[in-house]
């Protein structure tokens, strides 16, 4: 399978909450690297991480690149906090196809609440 065709099964699996279905998807020596806390986890890691994460509801594409064994998916996640408040992130996934799976991904999330620094923008 092509970087387009696995990303977007990859974004209905975890939509659709099944985490059965997760680990198919990797390549048995698959890697994840969040950037933003620098952690590394296999496959294995991986799917227990997303099966577990607490308050996890939706992941909906925004956006896809792919050209061959390579592609970077766009989506928003919204969750639940433990507060009862809404949570909404947004994740690029950088995907890297091997043996038709998905060997390598990197992660970048941000939190959409976030607020640009003090005297980084214009006045208006």
């Amino acid at each position: 399978m092509d970087a387009a065709t696995l990303l977007t099964r990859l974004a209905e699996v975890i939509d659709a909450h099944d985490w059965d279905g997760l680990p198919a998807l990797l390549h048995p020596a698959f890697t994840c690297r969040l950037l933003h806390t620098g952690e590394v986890f296999d496959r294995d890691q991986w799917a227990r991480l997303n099966a577990d994460y607490p308050g996890f509801e939706r992941l909906v594409v925004e956006d896809l690149v792919a050209e061959g064994d390579r592609g970077v998916l766009r989506a928003r996640v919204t969750g639940t906090g433990a507060d009862g408040s809404k949570q909404v992130f947004v994740v690029a996934s950088f995907a890297s196809v091997r043996d038709d799976l998905i060997g390598e991904l990197t992660e970048v999330w941000a939190d959409v609440d976030q607020q640009a620094p003090e005297g980084t923008r214009p006045l208006t």
